[in-house]
């Protein structure tokens, strides 16, 4: 296995985890006050990571299977000028992206997730059904993920290691909140305003239209070199 799949794996991996399935509402599970509650974030981060694990291989092993066929049908010139059309658009939307999140105030959606995380109330049943509600809503939107599966596949790799690769994957996915944890457990209430900031800046943050931006750039491109339009 090419250590250059690697890295970038690794890359795309580290951007996921900054969503606010595998980041932002593990802070807020941080930042209630009293005692940390370890288990109840390694419930979070283990439904949240098997779930990623099982879409990835269930989707990779899926597509190998019709890996011929998809590849006849993504170099027709009809699939590549559609490809083309697809990243100047998610290009452009990246602007009005990043123009909305610095206007809009916080969602009513991202306050509801935040009171369901910070609820004290619920088990451990509870918060893998949080876990799973919130990966579920997140991964069609994860572009980095997708794109990584759609790497697994084309690296025509045997199933056990698409298996172990995406679970590395999914390992270094939630491994920025791991520290969170670790370090919560270290410091106590004295890390609570630095997680307090994290989350704010989460909420105004411009990652998701710098995200689609770089991802409509890169099809754009692609495709542009493909049709020969730049040789």
């Amino acid at each position: 296995m090419e250590f250059a799949l690697l890295g970038s794996l690794a890359v795309l991996a580290l951007i996921d985890s900054t969503s606010f399935g595998t980041l932002l509402i593990p802070a807020w599970l941080l930042i209630h006050p009293g005692r940390v509650r370890a288990a109840r974030m390694l419930v979070f981060l283990g439904t949240v990571a098997a779930f990623y694990f099982a879409v990835g291989v269930a989707v990779a092993l899926g597509a190998d299977a019709f890996l011929p066929q998809i590849t006849r049908l993504l170099d027709t010139r009809p699939v590549l000028w559609a490809q083309l059309i697809v990243g100047v658009a998610l290009f452009f939307w990246s602007f009005r992206l990043e123009r909305r999140n610095k206007t809009a105030p916080t969602s009513g959606r991202l306050l509801g997730w935040r009171e369901r995380a910070l609820a004290d109330s619920g088990g451990a049943a509870a918060l893998a059904g949080l876990a799973l509600t919130a990966a579920a809503v997140e991964v069609t939107t994860m572009l980095p993920y997708l794109a990584a599966i759609g790497m697994v596949t084309t690296a025509a790799l045997p199933a056990a290691h698409i298996a172990l690769v995406m679970a590395g994957y999914c390992l270094v996915m939630i491994a920025p909140a791991l520290l969170l944890l670790i370090a919560r457990l270290a410091a106590g209430q004295h890390v609570i305003p630095l997680l307090t900031r994290l989350s704010d800046w989460m909420l105004r943050s411009d990652a998701m239209a710098w995200i689609v931006g770089i991802v409509g750039f890169l099809l754009a491109r692609d495709a542009v070199f493909r049709l020969g339009i730049i040789s």
